[in-house]
C-alpha cells in the first residue's frame, strides 16, 4: 500500500531565488545541495536529467518531509490550476492570518486569501503561488475533525501534509489509486476551491466534487475532478513538468512489477533515499509517482 509523503518535486528555472525564497519566508532549510544522480534520473525516464542541479530543503521542524527543487525549463505558457496532474502541495501551519501578513511583499503571489474552509469552519487556508509558479496550500487546523486524522504544526511553517491532484474523472483517480496502490476509496465532498473556479471562470461559489484519499502517517492526497477544459500538463522531452512535478510515496516494499513503471528500480545514497530503492511511475492522470521503499 502507498505509504507517507516523503518527497515533493518542484521544477524551478532559478534554484537560488526557490530555496532563497523558502528559506527567509517559510523558514525552510537546505538539507542536500548536489544534483540529480545517474540512477535516479534513469527511474525517472529522464536519463538527461542526471548531473542537473537540485536541492533538498526540509521545514524548521526537522520533519523528514521533503521538498526538492530541480534545475528546468521555465515553461513560461504554464498556468496553475489549468492542466491535469499534481496541481498543488498543502504545508501544516500554525496561524494563517499571521503568515499571510508575513508574505505581504515575498514572492509568494496570494490567489486565495485566508479564508474557513466550505465544509468546516475549523479548517483555515490560504493559497498562493511560488517563485517557480507552484501552488502552496497554507492551513492552520483550529480543532481536530473527527474524519480527519490531521497532524498539529510543530513549526511556524511545518511539512507537506496533502498533495492535491486533478484528474478528468474524480471516479478514475479513486479508482486508479485503489486498485494499483491499495488507498481506500473517500467519501466524495462537493466543495468550493475558489482558485480552480477563478482559473476556468466557475462561479465562486461553484462546487468541485472532490475526494481526501488517507495515507499514513497523516498524510491525505486531495483527488479533485477537474473543469471539463482542463488541459494536459506540458512537459519538455527528458525534462520534468512544470510547478509541481513529482511525489514520492514510502512503500512497504516495492512490487515486482510497477504498472506505469518509467525506468528500472534502483538504490541512491543521500536523501531522501539513504540507500533504499526507489523507483517512478506515471499515475490516472499524467502525474509523475515516485515509490521510496521504507527500509
Amino acid at each position: 500500500m502507498l505509504g507517507r509523503i516523503s518527497t515533493v518535486t518542484i521544477t524551478t528555472p532559478d534554484l537560488r531565488a526557490s530555496t532563497s525564497a523558502y528559506q527567509r519566508y517559510l523558514g525552510y532549510r537546505v538539507s542536500d545541495d548536489g544534483a540529480i544522480g545517474r540512477d535516479a534520473a534513469r527511474a525517472w525516464g529522464r536519463p538527461t536529467l542526471a548531473s542537473a542541479r537540485a536541492v533538498l530543503m526540509e521545514p524548521e521542524s526537522g520533519a523528514d518531509t521533503y521538498l526538492r527543487f530541480v534545475e528546468g525549463p521555465a515553461y513560461v505558457d504554464y498556468q496553475p490550476f489549468a492542466c491535469l496532474g499534481w496541481n498543488a502541495l498543502e504545508l501544516i501551519v500554525a496561524d494563517v492570518d499571521r503568515l499571510a501578513a508575513l508574505l505581504a511583499g515575498a514572492p509568494f503571489h496570494v490567489i486565495g486569501p485566508p479564508a474557513d474552509l466550505s465544509f468546516s469552519d475549523q479548517i483555515r487556508a490560504m493559497q498562493v503561488v511560488g517563485p517557480s509558479r507552484e501552488v502552496l496550500y497554507l492551513t492552520q487546523i483550529k480543532s481536530k475533525l473527527p474524519i480527519f486524522d490531521t497532524p498539529d504544526a510543530a513549526s511556524f511553517v511545518d511539512r507537506v501534509f496533502i498533495v492535491i491532484l486533478g484528474g478528468a474523472s474524480l471516479k478514475g483517480l479513486q479508482d486508479y489509486y485503489h486498485e494499483q496502490h491499495g488507498l481506500a476509496r473517500a467519501q466524495v465532498l462537493p466543495s468550493v476551491i475558489s482558485v480552480l473556479s477563478a482559473q476556468f471562470g466557475l462561479p465562486a461559489d461553484h462546487l468541485h466534487p472532490i475526494a481526501a484519499l488517507q495515507l499514513p502517517g497523516q498524510c491525505y492526497i486531495e483527488a479533485d475532478q477537474m473543469p471539463a477544459a482542463v488541459l494536459p500538463r506540458p512537459c519538455q522531452p527528458g525534462q520534468m513538468p512544470p510547478g509541481v512535478a513529482m511525489v514520492s510515496f514510502e512503500v512497504d516494499r516495492l512490487p515486482e512489477t510497477v504498472p506505469g513503471a518509467l525506468g528500472d528500480i534502483h538504490c541512491s545514497p543521500g536523501l531522501p533515499y539513504d540507500g533504499r530503492r526507489s523507483c517512478a511511475c506515471v499515475g490516472a492522470a499524467g502525474e509523475l509517482i515516485e515509490l521510496i521503499e521504507a527500509g
